[in-house]
């Protein structure tokens, strides 16, 4: 540059020719142009430019040499709206600085970004008047830009750094970080937290934080990984925490893995610990197996039970036949079938009462009742168990009565599978009591005994389906342990309660039922008194039933009464027969072979002949929906099998013909 100041012709800028420059202008160029720094001078009022090698090499590109003696408005219009208010202030013997100011710069004829850290300085004469400007620059444009560029990499890191630590917190499994070989938590999400009861553990090692899972196992297994560098997975592992201090530990089942962490020369360096807390799972699967094995244990019982009985129908049924069997061996053996028949037909009952009381299907049947009268009614039907564990049997009750809405069959039945339970699980000669007392608008009865009693959960177990004590099996009288979960349901059926309660072992228990008083006690169907009908004279009754016994017993017991009785064993052979016969009642079996029972109630409500016909559909299903599709089949009633035949005699009577008959049209009449 210096070698170009020589060059220069100076006479045809406005600096003029270089003998005629101040002194203090030939120093300043000179300065400059031995400086390092990329420098520039400003002279006169035109601020024409002399700069160094260092200025040239970065700034000035193809501007060179051209801009060497020229205003720097002229050699810098691009720039001068920044520049110019700077210059001013100099002008004004202000000293200015700027750093890291950018500028859009064309050096090489196209724009490029600078970033310039500069100094203007004013240059005065010896009268203080400012000659010209000085202006030192550092290009700082690389040091800029790396650091914007660090700064943009420290935001994304910190945003990667964000978005891992809320996935990590809001993870849905339990996450902890263990550092070194003493499993010193160095993270943790508040699933972890939650799980140990928000102790402060961080920066704590794992044992001193969480004493009771070293004794439990979990510190050797921690070990066990951070030595081998092998990963450990756990599946339902049982995990006592203590959640609260100075409680009692929490039982928690876990789904986890330990997986070792490594650095890159592959040594351990910690432990990641991720898992599920799977307690609910657990205990869900443990009542599914629970529910699995009660349901064994039911069906076998409910084999036991109806094998019971059939052994002595099989036996008095033998000795009924037997050639030398007396008229009392045979009146004593049908009084044995008769017996074990009802207590068949009990069993069933109970079974179909609790799975409408589970589905709440089953309806009741509203009235006043009287508890004196239902508590007398249930001692009167658990008596001859009572009587023949020889027990004691006290009762005490208000003496002022006590009214209850209510149905007065379901009320009965379910104290006396308290009375009947109590006499169960009591030694002989044991001593049952009965109380009640009113409280409030409700009535509490007690049934208390000096039995086996009840420990623990207990209490609340014996309500459950097909439950049956352990400890008292061997004290039981039978049964499909269904008893106590039907009565549970017929007390909150009538809005009440029902509760064990017992001491212990060996101490007995008490049964405490709790129902409303009143005629508000909830929702139901009044029933008014029914009174027997009494059968009136014989009628014409054809039976079918392919089960040969079943159909030749009902129809002996029938045409004893004095009915004309017509059999058939089939449901083809039973539109036969009724087409001859014309019976009054038909009682038709459902499951035949062929031609089931409800295609010959449609047949026979669609033929003239059979106009006011009764039908009756007899059959082992008992469900509503059995009840409901044989009412839609065209049958009169339903009947489930074993047949009572107390309440058959009011049905066997002529069906009450409609006011239009039916007409032959092929369609079965709804």
């Amino acid at each position: 540059m210096a070698a170009i100041r020589e060059l220069t012709d100076w006479a045809v800028t406005p600096l003029g020719p270089v003998d005629g420059w101040s002194t203090r202008l030939k120093l300043m160029a000179r300065m400059a142009l031995v400086s390092r720094f990329p420098m520039i001078v400003l002279w006169g009022p035109q601020l024409v430019q002399l700069y160094n090698d260092e200025y040239r090499r970065i700034f000035m590109g193809a501007k060179h040499p051209r801009g060497m003696g020229q205003p720097t408005a002229e050699c810098w219009p691009e720039v001068w709206h920044l520049n110019e208010p700077i210059y001013r202030r100099v002008r004004q013997r202000e000293a200015v600085y700027i750093e890291d100011q950018e500028y859009l710069l064309y050096p090489s004829g196209r724009p490029e970004a600078f970033y310039l850290t500069a100094s203007f300085d004013p240059i005065e004469d010896d009268d203080g008047r400012v000659e010209g400007v000085l202006v030192t620059l550092q290009d700082t444009t690389r040091r800029v830009l790396a650091e914007r560029e660090n700064a943009q990499l420290l935001a994304q890191a910190q945003d990667t750094a964000r978005t891992l630590q809320q996935w990590f917190e809001q993870a849905p499994g339990f996450v902890a970080l263990l550092r070194g070989p003493r499993h010193v938590f160095e993270m943790v999400n508040q699933a972890y937290l939650q799980l140990v009861g928000r102790r402060d553990v961080l920066g704590k090692p794992a044992l001193e934080a969480l004493p009771e899972a070293g004794e439990q196992g979990f510190g050797r297994l921690l070990d066990d990984v951070h030595e081998s560098g092998k990963a450990f997975i756990g599946r339902g592992v049982r995990l006592l925490v203590r959640r609260v201090p100075d409680a009692a530990p929490a039982e928690v089942f876990l789904d986890f893995v330990y997986q070792p962490v490594v650095d890159a020369s592959g040594a351990v360096t910690g432990v990641f610990v991720q898992g599920h807390d799977v307690s609910e799972q657990h205990r869900a699967v443990q009542a599914l197996q629970e529910a699995d094995r009660r349901k064994d244990e039911f069906l076998a019982t409910l084999a036991h039970e109806l094998r019971n009985p059939l052994a002595p129908i099989r036996q008095a049924s033998q000795l009924a036949q037997a050639n030398g069997a007396t008229d009392a061996q045979k009146r004593w053996s049908l009084g044995v079938i008769d017996r074990q028949v009802q207590h068949m037909a009990l069993l069933l009952d109970d079974l179909l009462d609790v799975a409408r009381v589970s589905r709440g299907r089953l309806q009741l049947r509203r009235q006043s009742v009287d508890l004196r009268e239902a508590i007398d009614a249930a001692i009167e039907t658990a008596r001859p168990l009572i009587e023949s564990k020889q027990h004691a049997i006290s009762v005490v009750l208000p003496q002022e009565p006590v009214g209850l809405h209510a149905d007065p069959l379901r009320i009965t039945q379910l104290l006396s599978n308290l009375l009947t339970n109590a006499a169960k699980y009591t030694d002989a000669r044991g001593s049952i009591e009965v109380s009640a007392s009113v409280d409030d608008g409700w009535v509490e009865v007690r049934v208390r005994d000096n039995g086996i009693g009840l420990e623990g959960d207990a209490t609340e177990r014996v309500f459950g389906m097909f439950s049956q004590v352990k400890s008292a099996y061997d004290r039981s009288e039978g049964g499909l342990g269904i008893g106590l979960a039907l009565s549970r349901g017929l007390a909150q059926l009538h809005g009440g309660t029902l509760h064990a309660t017992s001491e212990g072992l060996g101490r007995g228990a008490a049964f405490v039922l709790r129902l409303p008083i009143g005629h508000d006690a909830g929702p139901g169907l009044t029933r008014a008194p029914t009174t027997p009908v009494k059968h009136e004279g014989a009628c014409r009754v054809l039976l079918a039933d392919d089960n040969a016994d079943a159909v030749e017993s009902l129809a002996a017991l029938l045409q004893l009464e004095g009915h004309e009785v017509h059999v058939a064993h089939s449901g083809q052979a039973a539109l036969v027969l009724a087409q001859e016969a014309l019976p009054e009642v038909a009682i038709l079996d459902i499951g035949m072979p062929g031609m089931n029972g409800y295609e010959v109630a449609r047949r026979l409500r669609a033929a003239k002949w059979a106009h006011g016909m009764r039908l009756i559909a007899l059959t082992g299903w008992g469900q509503s929906q059995d009840r409901e599709r044989a009412l839609y089949e065209g049958f009169d009633h339903h009947c489930t099998k074993p047949l009572d035949l107390q309440a058959l005699r009011p049905l066997l009577r002529p069906r009450v013909p409609a006011s239009t008959p039916p007409q032959d049209s092929g369609q079965p009449m709804r």
